[in-house]
C-alpha cells in the first residue's frame, strides 16, 4: 500500500509539472513584481513564504524519521543536503526579503504548500524507506557528482539572491538592473542555481522521486524566468541585449 501511494503521488508530480509549465507559459504567477489584483485574499509575504515552505522542512522530517533506514549513514547525508536548502529557504530567507510591502495571494501559498507537502513525502519516503542506500553509496560517482552539483547550485542561488536584495537599501522600493556575477549572463541566476541544486539531488539520490522534483523545478522556474526577462526588457530600455533569461547563451 505504501509503495502504491508513493507511485501514484510520484506520477502526480510529473503530471503537475506538465500542467504548471503550460499554465505559466501563458499566465505569470501573481506574486512579487508580477503581483496583480483578482487572486483573492492576500497575506504578508514573509508569513506566506514560511507557511508555503514549512512542509519541506517539518513534513520531510516527519516522513523521513518514520522510515526503516532513517538512521543509516547515507540517508542521513541525503537528509542533510535537503535540509541545507529548505531550512534556509523557510526560516531565514523570508526574513531577509525586502518586499516593498507587497502581499502574496493566499491561493499561491495554498498551491505551494500542497506541492511541498507531496514533494516532501515522495522524496523523504524514497531516501529513508523505499530506496536502498548503503554506506558505500557515499563514494559512488553518482552521489559525489550530485552532491557537487547541489553545492554549486546552492552557492549560485544564495549568492544571486543576495545580489538582488542588495539592489535595495532598507525601506527602498522599486527595481534596478541587477549587475555582477552570473547576472552578467542571465536575468535569473537564482533560478538557474535552484534548478542545478535539484538536478544534483536527482543524481545524488538516483531516483524517480529526485527526477520528478528536478522536472517540476524546471517547469515552474523556466517560464517565470522568461517572464522576468521580458519584464526587465520592457521596463529598462538599456537592459543588456546579450543577457539570456536562465540558461547562459541559450535561453
Amino acid at each position: 500500500m505504501d509503495e502504491s501511494l508513493h507511485s501514484w503521488l510520484l506520477l502526480g508530480v510529473f503530471v503537475a509539472a506538465a500542467l504548471v509549465f503550460l499554465f505559466l507559459t501563458f499566465v505569470s504567477a501573481p506574486y512579487g513584481r508580477h503581483r496583480r489584483e483578482g487572486w483573492g485574499l492576500e497575506i504578508n509575504t514573509r508569513a506566506a513564504w514560511v507557511l508555503m515552505e514549512c512542509p519541506a522542512v517539518f513534513g520531510f522530517l516527519a516522513v523521513y524519521f518514520a522510515g526503516d533506514n532513517a538512521w543509516s549513514t547515507a540517508p542521513l547525508c541525503l537528509l542533510a543536503i535537503w535540509q541545507a536548502h529548505y531550512v534556509q529557504r523557510t526560516l531565514v530567507y523570508p526574513f531577509l526579503l525586502r518586499t516593498g510591502g507587497k502581499p502574496t495571494p493566499l491561493s499561491v501559498v495554498a498551491m505551494g504548500f500542497t506541492f511541498n507537502a507531496v514533494n516532501a513525502y515522495v522524496n523523504a519516503r524514497m531516501i529513508s524507506h523505499i530506496g536502498s542506500y548503503e554506506e558505500s553509496w557515499l563514494t559512488d560517482p553518482r552521489f559525489l557528482i550530485g552532491a557537487a552539483l547541489f553545492a554549486f547550485g546552492y552557492s549560485l542561488n544564495r549568492g544571486s539572491d543576495r545580489r538582488l536584495r542588495n539592489l535595495r537599501a532598507p525601506g527602498e522600493t522599486g527595481y534596478k538592473i541587477p549587475r555582477g556575477g552570473a547576472f552578467e549572463l542571465v536575468s535569473c541566476p537564482n533560478y538557474l542555481g535552484e534548478f542545478i541544486e535539484w538536478t544534483g539531488w536527482a543524481i545524488a539520490t538516483w531516483s524517480l522521486a529526485g527526477l520528478s522534483f528536478a522536472v517540476f523545478t524546471a517547469a515552474n522556474l523556466v517560464p517565470r524566468a522568461l517572464t522576468h526577462h521580458r519584464w526587465y526588457k520592457d521596463k529598462f530600455p538599456d537592459y543588456p541585449k546579450d543577457r539570456r533569461a536562465i540558461l547562459p547563451f541559450i535561453l
